[in-house]
C-alpha cells in the first residue's frame, strides 16, 4: 500500500519512539519481560558517530543487569590521562582518580566508549530477546485514549496504523513525540557557542593521551583516541560568527594554524557534526499513557558525560514499572518515574552546565571528573513520600541506591549483583525473624517474580539463595544492627526497609508495587 494506504496492526503493549541508547535500554527491558514491544526509528540506522563516549559506573551496573556489559566493555576501555598542550610543553593532568573496584561498587571507574559501539551492544542484545530497531519509519501522529495510544507510522510512503497500551518518545531533543504533546521544553540553545565535533582517523598524536590545546576565552581544540582503533574525536571550539567548514582539508588547516604541529593529520573523517549546546529540561515527563524519556525530556552540554548516562537511567526506571503496571498494579505507580526522574536530570543538567561553563572560563576544575557524575549517588528519597512505616539502616534508607557485596553461596564466592541480575525483585533477610517472614511473604503470582535471599542463615525453606558474608560487607554497605528483610527494586534501588512489624511492612510494599495478591489476582 502506497501514499494515503493504511495498514492497521494488532494491539500491543509498548511503542518506543527512538532507536538510541535510551530506547533500545528500554526495549531491552520490556522484552526480557515478556511484553510485546516495537521500537522504531525515522533514521536510516544505527548512529555512527562518537558523540556520546562516557559510560558512567551506576550505568555500567545498569548495563551488567541487561546483559550488555561485556560487549562495552570489550568495545571500551579507560580513560587517558589529559595531555594539556601550552606552547613547547605537554602536561600531564589526570581527569579524574582511577580506583580499584571494592565490595559495594564493582564498576568504579567511567569508561570510553563511542557511542556506536554502545549503540551496537544494546541492539545486539535487544535482537538476541528477538527484537530489533525499524529503521526508516517515523511517527506521523498520534491519539491517546484512557484504554491506550493510536500512533500512525510511515515507511516509504506506507502508512500504518499501531495500537498501543502505552508510548514512550525517547527521539532526542528535537522530539516529535514532546512536540505532540505540547509539552515545553524549557531552557536554552547558545547558538553563538558552536564546536565542530569530528571522527577522523589521525596521525601523529599518541594514543595514551586526549590531547587538549587550551584556546583564549575557551576556544580550545581537543583531540580524545576512541579506544581499539586508530580513531580520534576532535572537538574544535569555533569563535562566535565563524562559518565553520567541514571538509578534511578544511579541518586539517584549522588544526595547524592553533596547533603548529606538521606532524599531526587527520585523514578519512567518518563522521562530522556542529555542535550547539542546548540546555533544556521538558516541563513533564509524559502525559496520559505517552511518557518522554533521555535528550526527549532533557538535553545536556557536552560535559561530564551525563547525557547518555541519564537517558538509559530514565529508560530502566520506567521499563520495570509499565511491566508492573500491565501486570495490574496500581497504575500510579507509573506516576513516581517523573517524581522520580525529573529532579535527576536537573541536578544533572545543573552540574553539566557549571562544568561547560567552566571550560569556557579556562578553569582547570572543570575538566576534573569525580563522584558526581558517576551517578553512583544517585537516590529518590526525597521523590516521593517514603514507604508507609519503612525502617532506615545506619547506611541505607527507601530510595537508595542497593550496593554490592562479596559474599559466599554454595559454589564459593559471589558478588551480590550477580543476583540481582533479572526483571525480578529481589527481598534479602538477615536475621531469624527476617527470614521467618520472607518465608510467609505472598508474592503476586503476575508481574515481575520474586528472588529470596536468606544472609548468614540456612534456615527457612522455599529460598532461591542462601549466602554467608564471611568478609562482612553485606553487614556493612547495608549497615544492619539487627534482623532485616530488604525488599529491592528491580532497577536496584531499596524499595522497602523493615526491622520491625516485618510482616506488615511488606506487606504494604507488596500492595504498593505489584498487582493484587492471591485470588484478586486471577
Amino acid at each position: 500500500m502506497r501514499g494515503n494506504a493504511m495498514a492497521v496492526s494488532s494491539i500491543i503493549d509498548v511503542l518506543i519512539i527512538g532507536g538510541g541508547p535510551t530506547g533500545s535500554t528500554l526495549a531491552i527491558d520490556l522484552k526480557r519481560r515478556g511484553l510485546t514491544v516495537r521500537i522504531v526509528d525515522k533514521a536510516a540506522g544505527s548512529f555512527e558517530g562518537s558523540r556520546a563516549k562516557g559510560v558512567q559506573a551506576r550505568t555500567q551496573e545498569v548495563l551488567q543487569d541487561l546483559g550488555a556489559l561485556e560487549d562495552v566493555q570489550n568495545g571500551g576501555g579507560p580513560y587517558p590521562l589529559l595531555g594539556l598542550h601550552l606552547g613547547p610543553l605537554t602536561i600531564p593532568w589526570r581527569m579524574m582518580a582511577h580506583s580499584a573496584p571494592t565490595a559495594d561498587v564493582p564498576f568504579p571507574n567511567i569508561l570510553l566508549i563511542p557511542q556506536f559501539r554502545t549503540d551496537k551492544a544494546l541492539h545486539d542484545r535487544l535482537e538476541s530477546l528477538g527484537g530489533r530497531v525499524e529503521y526508516l519509519t517515523a511517527l506521523e501522529r498520534l491519539e491517546q485514549d484512557e484504554t491506550g495510544v493510536t500512533a500512525t507510522l510511515s515507511r516509504e510512503g506506507v502508512l500504518e496504523t499501531v495500537r498501543a497500551r502505552y508510548l514512550v518518545g525517547a527521539d532526542g531533543g528535537g522530539s516529535s513525540v514532546r512536540i505532540g504533546l505540547g509539552i515545553a521544553f524549557a531552557g536554552s540553545t547558545h547558538e553563538e557557542d558552536r564546536m565542530i565535533i569530528v571522527d577522523a582517523t589521525t596521525t601523529g598524536l599518541s594514543h595514551n593521551r586526549w590531547h587538549v590545546w587550551p584556546g583564549g576565552g575557551g576556544k580550545f581544540i581537543g583531540a580524545c583516541p576512541l579506544p581499539n582503533s586508530e580513531l580520534f574525536q576532535w572537538m574544535i571550539r569555533l569563535p562566535e560568527g565563524e562559518t565553520p567548514e567541514l571538509e578534511l582539508e578544511a579541518v586539517n588547516r584549522r588544526i595547524q594554524k592553533r596547533i603548529k604541529d606538521r606532524r599531526v593529520k587527520l585523514h578519512d573523517i567518518q563522521w562530522k557534526s556542529v555542535f550547539r549546546p542546548n540546555i533544556r529540561l521538558a516541563e513533564r515527563y509524559g502525559k496520559g499513557r505517552v511518557f518522554l524519556a533521555g535528550d526527549a525530556a532533557h538535553v545536556h552540554p557536552p560535559a561530564g558525560a551525563q547525557g547518555l548516562n541519564t537517558g538509559v537511567q530514565d529508560a530502566y526506571n520506567l521499563g520495570w514499572k509499565l511491566g508492573q503496571v500491565l501486570a495490574g498494579a496500581d497504575p500510579q505507580l507509573i506516576d513516581s518515574y517523573e517524581a522520580e526522574r525529573r529532579p535527576i536530570a536537573a541536578a544533572v543538567l545543573a552540574l553539566a552546565t557549571r562544568k561547560f561553563d567552566g571550560i569556557a572560563k579556562s578553569d582547570p576544575a572543570s575538566i576534573k571528573r569525580g563522584k558526581d557524575e558517576s551517578q553512583l549517588a544517585v537516590t529518590y528519597r526525597e521523590a516521593q513520600p517514603p514507604a508507609p512505616g519503612a525502617d532506615q539502616t545506619r547506611t541505607l534508607q527507601v530510595g537508595d541506591r542497593a550496593p554490592d557485596a562479596e559474599l559466599v553461596g554454595p559454589d564459593g564466592k559471589i558478588r551480590l549483583f550477580d543476583q540481582f541480575v533479572g526483571p525480578q525483585f529481589t527481598a534479602i533477610a538477615w536475621g531469624p525473624s527476617a527470614v521467618s517472614a520472607l518465608v510467609r511473604l505472598d508474592w503476586p503470582s503476575r508481574g515481575a517474580g520474586l528472588k529470596r535471599i536468606a544472609i548468614d542463615t540456612r534456615v527457612g525453606a522455599g529460598f532461591d539463595m542462601h549466602l554467608a558474608d564471611p568478609g562482612r560487607t553485606f553487614f556493612k554497605a547495608y549497615g544492619v544492627t539487627g534482623d532485616t528483610l530488604f525488599l529491592i527494586r528491580p532497577d536496584g534501588y531499596v524499595a522497602q526497609i523493615a526491622c520491625r512489624d516485618i510482616d506488615a511492612k511488606m506487606k504494604s510494599a507488596v500492595a504498593r508495587f505489584g498487582p493484587p495478591t492471591g485470588s484478586a489476582a486471577a
